[in-house]
């Protein structure tokens, strides 16, 4: 265990109390240097929505923020409608605000599972967690086959040089990251926290590769089968171009105003590719359907006939059985094929079924830390606030001379942000044109629900299997000799699948564990989330998955529920055991 995760015990004890702290008190009203004062302490506030200041980008009424903060805890949809100004020029409406207040008969209830404080203003954390979502913004066209071992792009090699020579040191001061020994590389940067994904290409297989079809053989077509139907994995173009550089753009944006225009977004002219570029990455998790990569890891797997966690592969249908098992008088060890399988119980739909239905426990366990605990504001503001140090250091010094101080904590890449921007700006540079949702940044909901649905995943399916070339077939299965080790990358152009064998073995557990990092890490990509957004909340999601999964186990009294997972730490939980 990590001594961030040992130190997170007092901090979630702190939780409360940091967020009951920030509540105003209802019948507070400010006026003069107290205004002042509140518009100030509310700076690291999710304010999207509502009206800001032209100069200093922060809350232009600190009555406003509150009145948002009382429809929260109120929990009634109605009272962002009637009680709370929204901007003038707001379009978009804030996303499910009260989902956090419900409760549920399967799993653990939305407020059981709960997240860490995120790095404070001032810390060391933030600063290296900020700068990598500008480091991110800068790679965003850099293919995605340069970020691995050998590679010679100099946009990664900078990016990598930069944040090894930030202060804070990832597993020691807070939040760990994959290292090689005690620095990043090309091999390790922006792959998340979890074991094994520094292995192989940067992009999980499970984004790329399709499944066997009648008229399409193999895996690199890149076509998954729904029944009779298919889907492409490949992804519209987005042309290669940054949104919100400029101050009065941003500010339209962060006001509420719906500047989204797919004509300006995507290349037409273009054929969809292979996602190759972090760009594409962003594009996925703009409009996917939240589970729709866990399913279709689901589908690969249950088409390759993948074996199931050692617990009940056998019930399964997949395996034998012993006679005497039956304790039956019998002199000799036989065995038989087994004469019932798996399909509503232990098969695919049981598998299919849970694989999604997790995913509205977890949207909904993070909206309660969205909105009822943390209320984050998102990357995008806080560059703003760096971009904007000035005009808040005059208007509130306390707390703009942190944005300032923040500033100089990550000089180099702000230096290279300013060079990268038009307008010269230290703003984020956005994949969307509208930036990020109409809800807080802490935690994300891409990566509560990838921590949920993959945890599914690794609970049914043996995450020891290896993706091997066995008799002409690239599949998932348990290792045996002759095996070749295969690995599937996209061309230069996105346009195909290039097979690579003998290199490491890829392994469901590190696929698996890939594909949550990649869909999560993909927000950060477009800008709207950072780090800590990805690693809190893919554990949370593990826990209630981990708690729907005890509680089925309850549920059989024949067969026994028995399943082992390793978790997002490399630890390993038992399910149902007798």
């Amino acid at each position: 265990m990590t001594e961030y995760r040992r130190q997170s015990a007092h901090a979630l004890r702190c939780a409360a109390a940091e967020a009951a702290r920030m509540r105003p008190h209802p019948d507070h009203r400010a006026n003069g240097d107290e205004q002042r004062y509140a518009c100030a302490r509310y700076a690291m506030s999710f304010t999207k929505g509502l009206e800001h200041d032209p100069a200093t980008g922060l809350v232009a009424r600190p009555e406003d923020f509150r009145a948002f903060r009382r429809a929260i805890d109120e929990g009634y949809v109605d009272a962002f409608s009637t009680r709370v100004r929204p901007a003038p020029r707001k379009q978009r409406k804030w996303e499910a605000p009260t989902a956090g207040v419900v409760y549920e008969l399967q799993g653990p209830d939305p407020q059981a599972v709960t997240m860490a404080p995120a790095p404070a203003l001032g810390s060391d954390e933030l600063a290296y967690e900020m700068a990598e979502v500008y480091e991110l913004a800068l790679c965003r066209d850099v293919p995605l086959t340069e970020f691995r071992a050998g590679s010679t792009n100099t946009t990664i090699d900078e990016a990598v040089t930069r944040l090894n020579a930030l202060k804070f040191r990832p597993g020691v001061d807070g939040r760990p990251r994959k290292l090689e020994g005690s620095a990043l590389t090309a091999q390790t940067v922006f792959r998340g926290s979890s074991p094994k994904v520094e292995i192989g290409p940067y992009l999980s297989q499970f984004l790329l590769i399709g499944n066997d079809q009648p008229g399409r053989a193999g895996v690199a077509h890149g076509h998954v089968q729904y029944g009779a139907l298919s889907i492409d994995q490949r992804v519209p173009v987005a042309k290669p171009q940054n949104y919100m550089t400029a101050f009065a753009d941003w500010l339209e944006v962060q006001d509420g105003a719906n500047v989204r225009d797919d004509a300006d977004l995507f290349d037409a002219a273009a054929p969809r590719r292979f996602i190759t570029y972090p760009r594409d990455v962003a594009t996925y998790v703009h409009d996917d359907a939240l589970y729709e990569a866990y399913l279709n890891a689901c589908l690969i797997l249950l088409s390759m006939g993948a074996p199931l966690d050692p617990g009940f592969d056998n019930l399964s249908g997949g395996g034998e059985y012993f006679l005497n098992s039956l304790d039956l008088d019998v002199t000799t060890l036989e065995t038989y094929d087994r004469a019932a399988g798996g399909f509503a119980l232990w098969g695919g739909p049981h598998i299919l079924t849970l694989v999604t239905e997790v995913a509205t426990r977890a949207l909904k366990a993070v909206r309660f830390q969205k909105f009822n605990t943390h209320c984050r504001l998102r990357p995008e503001a806080l560059a703003a606030r760096i971009q904007q140090a000035a005009a808040i250091e005059n208007a509130h010094p306390q707390v703009g001379t942190k944005f300032t101080t923040l500033a100089g904590d990550i000089a180099p890449t702000i230096a290279a942000i300013r060079g990268q921007n038009a307008s010269g700006s230290a703003l984020l540079p956005m994949a969307f044109q509208e930036g990020s949702p109409m809800h807080p940044s802490y935690g994300a909901g891409h990566a509560t629900v990838a921590g949920a649905c993959v945890t599914i995943l690794k609970a049914f399916f043996d995450t020891d299997a290896v993706f091997v070339r066995r008799g002409g077939r690239d599949v998932f299965a348990r290792y045996r000799t002759g095996d070749q080790a295969v690995e599937f990358t996209p061309d230069a152009s996105g346009a195909n699948l290039v097979d690579g064998v003998g290199g490491e073995f890829l392994t469901v557990e590190g696929e698996l564990n890939k594909l949550a990092a990649n869909i999560s890490i993909g927000r950060n990509m477009a800008g709207v989330h950072y780090f800590s957004d990805y690693y809190d909340s893919l554990r949370m999601g593990e826990q209630v998955a981990i708690g729907m999964l005890q509680e089925q186990a309850l549920c059989y009294t024949t067969d026994p529920f028995v399943l082992s997972l390793p978790t997002f730490d490399g630890e390993v939980v038992r399910i149902g055991a007798r």
